[in-house]
């Protein structure tokens, strides 16, 4: 049987090859989704907080405050934001400075080293997580006890994004907002501030940023041509693979296009994950062999799905520009931006965002309502002293807090969603 088979695969042509190859690809990224988002309670997926090996026995795992947990649907409540922070081999560090920079006791975070020979790393990541006692105390911090191979411009950069939503609704449903960090972003506010501003908005906004309506003729190039990402089953990654053969562009749906930045409802991110109509899952079929999908396949889901179009501010949040430090109300009200990217390790602009921003201490935290310090004067914010944390559920906005919020307000009028036209096809 299985020489009829190879004797029937050498007599196909490449035209035939291709389109297996393509189809292959296409059923590898549904069935790498779906196991890797069913499969969070099996060992090899457990986040390694509770699997530090025993010669890290000396870690002090001893608390002073019994667990708080963030109230949730009281009028005025602050959101909830999970955070999915991302990095390469190397990066752990870079990691760790911007956990703490965006930390705060009502927010879910996910750790996720994306590489599949750092285990080490891995390993180390989470036991630098484990041996911060404010971690310990709120629970709230994660780490991905494996990984795998990503290439960052193909579809399995799609499915580690939608693996990250999954993990985290599986880990706390109460989230309002999904932000996906790299380890070269960094944020331009504190988190008080950034949950003041996001407080008075509707929490099915989605924040995405488009470049245009639909793809022009040029643009149609990169969708017509067929690509097959290898690292979706490989343990490296690996580039990707472009075949001859091209394909025609789909009828069905309109394709859009923008930033591969965005901040995503957790209602959105249910739906992208549950697919209770089955487009986004019909939509994954399609992505698996396109290149970049990351810049696409959200702003398509959302501008497809009625339930969703109306949800949707032009706005990525992100800077990827130089932030002049001296300059930064300018740069903010310009740009209109939360975070800025990319730094690289060491850039001197962001022991300037911590010094005259976010006032943050080397390795120390932002300080916020929630960790004063007692009523001093200091703006250190220690991660090892538990005394005075408590009002997880306030917060102290600064400066720049306020006017975040009146920049945020101007996305909304009354009860409508400020909407671009994004969603209409250029032949509408």
């Amino acid at each position: 049987m299985s020489m009829m088979m190879l004797k029937m695969l050498s007599s196909w042509n490449w035209r035939s090859r291709v389109r297996l190859s393509v189809f292959v690809a296409a059923a590898l990224l549904l069935l790498v989704v779906g196991f890797l988002c069913s499969r969070f309670d099996d060992d090899q997926y457990r986040t390694l907080m509770n699997n530090i090996p025993d010669d890290h026995s000396n870690i002090d795992t001893s608390t002073t405050i019994k667990m708080i947990h963030p109230s949730k649907g009281r009028q005025g409540d602050p959101p909830i934001l999970a955070y999915w922070i991302f990095g390469f081999r190397g990066e752990s560090k870079r990691m760790l400075r911007l956990l703490k920079a965006v930390y705060h006791p009502r927010n879910q975070y996910l750790l996720h080293l994306l590489d599949g020979d750092g285990d080490e790393e891995r390993m180390e990541l989470a036991v630098s997580v484990e041996s911060e006692q404010v971690f310990r105390a709120f629970g709230n911090v994660n780490v991905v006890g494996k990984s795998y191979a990503v290439e960052e411009s193909g579809a399995s950069a799609l499915s580690a994004m939608l693996h990250a939503s999954a993990l985290l609704l599986r880990i706390s449903h109460l989230w309002d907002w999904f932000f996906t960090l790299s380890s070269s972003d960094y944020p331009l506010f504190t988190q008080d501030d950034i949950l003041f501003a996001l407080t008075s908005l509707p929490r099915d906004l989605n924040f995405v940023g488009f470049t245009n309506r639909t793809i022009d003729q040029k643009g149609q190039h990169n969708f017509n041509r067929i690509v097959v990402d290898p690292s979706l089953h490989l343990k490296q990654a690996t580039p990707l693979y472009y075949a001859v053969e091209t394909r025609e562009m789909p009828t069905t749906f309109d394709i859009f296009q923008g930033s591969p930045w965005m901040v995503l409802s957790r209602g959105f991110m249910d739906h992208c994950i549950k697919g209770w109509d089955n487009f986004p899952r019909k939509l994954l079929m399609y992505y698996a062999n396109v290149v970049s999908p990351l810049e696409s396949y959200f702003h398509t889901v959302l501008c497809n799905s009625p339930e969703f179009r109306n949800t949707i501010v032009n706005q990525d949040l992100r800077c990827s520009a130089q932030i002049n430090v001296s300059n930064y109300y300018d740069n903010l009200v310009n740009k209109r931006v939360i975070f800025a990217r990319p730094f690289k390790e060491d850039d001197p602009t962001l022991d300037e965002l911590d010094r005259d921003i976010l006032d943050r201490q080397p390795h120390g935290l932002v300080r916020g309502k929630w960790c004063n310090n007692g009523g001093n004067n200091s703006s250190s914010c220690s991660s090892n002293s538990s005394t005075n944390w408590d009002e997880i559920d306030s917060l102290d906005p600064g400066f720049y807090g306020q006017k975040l919020k009146n920049i945020l307000s101007n996305f909304t009028v009354g009860d409508h969603h400020m909407v671009t036209n994004n969603c209409h096809s250029n032949s509408s």
